[in-house]
């Protein structure tokens, strides 16, 4: 959808300002960062102006001591990324829209990606915010330090809030020490409980565990064909993990995960496994789990899910609604993966050529996420696409709090009106 008038900031005072008239023009305003997002948030409604960050795209400054970096809304995730690792830190935050996506867009959906277990979602990593408020004021809370109980921690407003209450301009993030090795591990498994319990293992022998990705055996049928890979074991099993360690010794790293590997072998919680010997043995084994963008292509129209399940109740949960989807499109592929540590289970079904197909396994799919106390949304937001359903997942008395802090922060509805609820 094309906007009524695309606005270019370079500046977060130049944010401000253009909030300023907006709100004295009762002029809606809908916020773009990377275009990445999947719940329609960014897509303007009506005769919205789009107010994109891509030019505020400044890494003002990475404090080598500390371990802190400040950057501008707009900067794209890898390139923060590169800028860190060439001071000799780490920002942990990694997704498989890195090269596109911006750090503003990741904190107002409060990302997690890949490596959650062991780093946390984006609120975990931003220590400061600097956000626009839609009257035009300029709201500075650019915390540096970890320990700061000065009243109501405001930023966490604005993190997840998905550009309702505020337009995020600049943010202080907290660094870790750049990791100097890895080892990374494909294990095949009989059973989802098998790899609960391999994942409840590596958490109390492994401190160095960063990546515990599950791949149901549909998702990885799917992946070998889009991505011409092959069978990674000699025979098909019903649940695979990806499994990443980060560290300082490589020869160390790979050796503990082979010793509590083959213990798991053993003992029979492990049906297979293979531990990349090399940088390309690991990115070949990344690739099975890497190739969602091919498979999103493949499966246009589709319906992509993010939500977030019990642990100990995602195995009945991908049961049930396998078993819907197939006996109510048996044509359709319906794919199940995520990171389990976190919870976050994604879902893929399609294609969907009827948009009353795509609605029905919406249907589907979220009716499940509530019979199993889950969430609608684990990480991509609720934009528009998921509003109707936000009952599922929370109470009216919450979602009437929510509207009282958008009604105090932004009484003419002006900014990303119509998302959320």
């Amino acid at each position: 959808t094309t906007p009524a008038l695309l606005l270019l900031p370079r500046t977060p005072q130049q944010v401000a300002a253009a909030l300023a008239a907006c709100a004295r023009l009762g002029q809606r305003v809908v916020v773009q960062g990377g275009l990445t997002g999947l719940a329609g948030g960014a897509t303007p409604l009506g005769a919205e102006v789009a107010l994109s960050l891509k030019k505020l795209d400044a890494i003002e400054e990475i404090d080598t001591v500390g371990g802190t970096a400040v950057v501008q809304a707009g900067v794209v995730l890898e390139e923060l990324q590169r800028a860190v690792q060439a001071q000799g830190w780490y920002f942990p935050l990694d997704l498989g829209a890195r090269g596109s996506c911006q750090i503003g867009g990741n904190a107002a959906t409060n990302a997690g990606g890949n490596r959650v277990i062991r780093y946390g979602t984006m609120r975990e990593l931003v220590l400061g915010l600097e956000v626009a408020l839609p009257d035009g004021r300029l709201l500075t809370m650019l915390n540096r330090v970890t320990k700061n109980t000065t009243g109501i921690d405001l930023k966490h407003l604005f993190i997840g809030a998905e550009g309702a209450l505020g337009v995020i301009t600049r943010l202080v993030l907290k660094l870790s020490p750049r990791p100097t090795a890895s080892a990374t591990a494909l294990c095949a498994f009989d059973s989802f409980e098998c790899a609960t319990r391999l994942l409840r293992e590596l958490r109390t022998a492994l401190p160095s565990l960063s990546a515990f990705e599950l791949m149901w055996s549909d998702f990885v049928e799917a992946a070998m064909e889009v991505s011409s890979l092959r069978q990674p074991f000699g025979t098909a099993y019903p649940v695979y993990a990806l499994i990443e360690t980060l560290g300082s010794s490589e020869a160390q790293e790979r050796q503990q995960l082979e010793h509590l590997l083959g213990e798991a072998l053993q003992a029979g919680t492990v049906s297979d496994a293979v531990v990349a010997q090399s940088l390309d043995d690991a990115q070949r084994l990344w690739a099975y789990r890497e190739s969602v963008a091919e498979l999103l292509a493949r499966l246009k129209p589709f319906a992509a899910f993010d939500v977030g399940i019990p642990m100990v109740a995602m195995d009945a949960f991908v049961e049930s609604v396998r078993d819907a989807l197939e006996r109510r499109f048996p044509a359709q592929r319906h794919l199940f993966f995520g990171h389990i540590g976190d919870g976050n289970l994604h879902v893929m079904s399609g294609p969907h050529e009827r948009a009353e197909s795509l609605h029905q396994v919406e249907e589907v799919v979220y009716a499940a996420t509530a019979r199993m106390n889950g969430s609608i949304s684990a990480e991509h937001g609720i934009g528009v696409i998921k509003k109707e359903f936000l009952h599922l997942s929370r109470s009216p008395d919450e979602v009437e709090l929510m509207r009282s802090l958008k009604g105090l922060l932004d009484p003419a509805g002006i900014l990303n009106a119509g998302r959320i609820f």
